[in-house]
Parts: C-alpha cells; sequence; structure tokens
C-alpha cells in the first residue's frame, strides 16, 4: 500500500483529524508508520482513549476495499501529501488531510498546485462567491451578474451549493459556461441540501467539481459547515460577499478569507436592507468595496478583463423596464435621485435598487446622489 492510502486510511477514523495527524507524521515520521505504530506511541500522541479505539478501527478497516468502493462510485481524492493538492489550500492552518473529489478532477489541478507539468494548462485563480440563504432580488441580481461575468474571464467560482447565494453563484457560472466547484459540509456522494439535486448534477455536467474533507457517506453536522467554509476561502484567491444580514455565515467564510491573507470583496446594497449588513462590516473591517466585477479582476491582477461581457444599452437591450425608463431619463441630463423617484412615480426604497444595479452594471454613475449615464 501507497503512503497515499493511509493517508486515506486516517481520513476514515473519527478521532484523528488534521491537528493530531500532524501530529502524528511527526511523531512516526509517515502515515504508513503511524498507522502500523504501537498502542504505546500511539498513546502519547492521540490519548488512551483514541489509541484504544484506533486499534478497533484499523483491524476492521479494509483499505483495498474502500478503494474499490470509491472507485465504483467514481470518487476520486487528492492527498496533502500530493503535489497536485492545491497550494493555496495547503497553506492554511490544518489543512484537510484528503480531499475527495467527485466530478472533473482536472478542474481541481488547475487551481495553483506545487506540480510541475508542462502538459497541463496555466493554473487558474478561483474565486470563493458567498452570501445568505435568504436572498432578496437585488442579491440574486448581483450575484449572477458578478459570477457569470467572473466566470467568463476564466475565474473559478467556488461556493457551498446552500440555498440563495451559493446555488445563484453555481448556476450562474454553469449558465455562462464557466467552472464551478461546490465544497459540502459532508460526503461528496451525498447532495445537500436535497433540494439542489439538480444542481448537483449540473455541476458534474458541467465539467466542474464537488469536494469534501468527509469520507463519502458521512452526513452533515453543525460543526461541519465551519470546516467547510475554511476550505471554501482556503481554495481561493478571494472571497465575494453578495449579500447577508449581521450574523451571515458568509461572515464565518469571509473571516478566514481575512485570516488567511486572501482579498476579500463586498458589495454594498441598500442600507435599508437587513441584508446589506454583512457587507458593510466586512468593508469596515478592511474588505475591499466593489460595484463591477471589473474591480475584483483588477485587485487580483487579472489581464482578461477584455473577456467580460459588457451590459449594452443600445436599443434597450437586456435592460427591465425601469432602467429603460432611467436609461431615457438621463440621456438628456443628469438627475438627482429625488427627481428620478417623482419623474417615474418608484417607491424611494425601489429605485435605491434599481439604481444601485444600475451602477453596478456600468451603465451609470453616482455623484453624492446626481446620476448620470456612464461614459
Amino acid at each position: 500500500m501507497s503512503e497515499q492510502h493511509y493517508y486515506l486510511a486516517f481520513s476514515n477514523f473519527p478521532g484523528v483529524g488534521p491537528i493530531k495527524f500532524t501530529k502524528l507524521i511527526k511523531h512516526f515520521g509517515s502515515a504508513k508508520s503511524a498507522w502500523e505504530g504501537s498502542i504505546s506511541e500511539l498513546e502519547k500522541v492521540i490519548g488512551k482513549s483514541y489509541a484504544s479505539k484506533f486499534e478497533v478501527f484499523r483491524k476492521e478497516f479494509d483499505i483495498e476495499s474502500y478503494l474499490e468502493k470509491l472507485q465504483k462510485q467514481k470518487i476520486k481524492f487528492v492527498c496533502l501529501s500530493d503535489q497536485e493538492y492545491p497550494k493555496l489550500l495547503r497553506q492554511i492552518p490544518n489543512p484537510p488531510i484528503v480531499l475527495y473529489v467527485k466530478g472533473d478532477l482536472q478542474t481541481v489541478y488547475s487551481l495553483r498546485t506545487t506540480a510541475v507539468d508542462s502538459s497541463r494548462k496555466a493554473e487558474s485563480i478561483a474565486i470563493a462567491i458567498v452570501g445568505t440563504r435568504k436572498i432578496t432580488s437585488y442579491g440574486r441580481e448581483i450575484t449572477q451578474l458578478f459570477a457569470s461575468e467572473l466566470s467568463n474571464a476564466s475565474l473559478i467560482i467556488v461556493s457551498g451549493m446552500a440555498y440563495g447565494v451559493d446555488g445563484i453563484a453555481h448556476q450562474a457560472t454553469i449558465d455562462a459556461g464557466g467552472k464551478t466547484i461546490a465544497v459540502l459540509g459532508n460526503g461528496v456522494d451525498l447532495p445537500y441540501p436535497r433540494e439542489n439535486q439538480k444542481l448537483y448534477e449540473d455541476i458534474l455536467d458541467s465539467g466542474g467539481a464537488i469536494i469534501s474533507e468527509s469520507p463519502p457517506g458521512e452526513p452533515p453536522s453543525v460543526g461541519s459547515f465551519p470546516s467547510r467554509n475554511r476550505i471554501i476561502a482556503g481554495l481561493s484567491d478571494g472571497v465575494l460577499v453578495t449579500e447577508g444580514a449581521h450574523d451571515s455565515g458568509s461572515l464565518i467564510t469571509a473571516n478566514f478569507g481575512l485570516e488567511f491573507g486572501r482579498k476579500v470583496f463586498a458589495v454594498p446594497g441598500p442600507i435599508t436592507s437587513s441584508l446589506s449588513a454583512a457587507p458593510l462590516r466586512l468593508i469596515e473591517k478592511g474588505a475591499k468595496l466593489v460595484i463591477r466585477p471589473e474591480d475584483i479582476l483588477k485587485e487580483l491582477k487579472v489581464s482578461r478583463v477584455s473577456q467580460v461581457s459588457k451590459v449594452s444599452r443600445g436599443g434597450g437591450k437586456g435592460l427591465t423596464k425601469e432602467e429603460s425608463s432611467i436609461i431615457g431619463l438621463l440621456e438628456n441630463e443628469p438627475l438627482h435621485f429625488d427627481e428620478i423617484v417623482r419623474r417615474l412615480s418608484l417607491d424611494s426604497s425601489k429605485a435605491g435598487t434599481i439604481l444601485s444595479m444600475m451602477e453596478i452594471k456600468g451603465l451609470i454613475k453616482n455623484s453624492g446622489g446626481n446620476y448620470s449615464l456612464a461614459s
């Protein structure tokens, strides 16, 4: 059996996570030696209780049978010891022992790795897009916009396949013909939530990947989601929060991003919305305020900005009725927010959302409440 296979075996033992595993490697020198270690030596590292449980586990766990099971389920894996293991993820504290992968392994390999392979395409840049499960129409629009435009610029979109922002980011990427990676807090063979079964299949069919540090068959737990969030941030060059409340789980991912030295981005929303709280809090903590996808590409030094599609205002193509009306008003002169609301008889909250979206799309400019067409 190879060293890889012993990594795989340890990832299935509930008493050993990344912290204890690192201690075992340091003490024994290899996963194989740790697997075959004496109980007395194991007790020194993981304690008497876990050592006793491990003795039973290793007698019952058949590595060869497990490998056959993975093959039947079309589940691949990448170990921390492999050169193909994503370099950015390796750099975080306590990286996963093993990444289980369902789908296109090359999508994972295309992330920055330490492998040297002249036949491999240029390394891909990944951006995590996360946010609230209870998304608003504003959040939906900006998430779709950023995911599709960034994937058009060849970035890989990473998220957690949850309701709301996560699911929309994955779907928008697929619709744009891009690649996306979903990180689960449970086994990669278990679509979660169940209602996202089709999205799960679409990710696989589109050449994306589903990954997890949890062994196949393991259900989600309360503690598995923060662990999942650290992987999302660890895999990515940057983290974007499009919408979320003050207690949003997306803040956990963003805070991991800040801790890991990643670029963290936040899209400001209407100040009247409680779901603008997470982005605003992050901006206060030093996250980069972004209002269009090009802001992220510039910050990540992506030179493929020309690939990002532009929203045309010629003939009103692709515009909503309200956006077309506002474009019509601003073609003659700049107008203040209050005047736009008065002329179109719009609710001020709705008008604020529409104008924010138009600004993000690059259609208009805002100077102290005075709006004009973007040049």
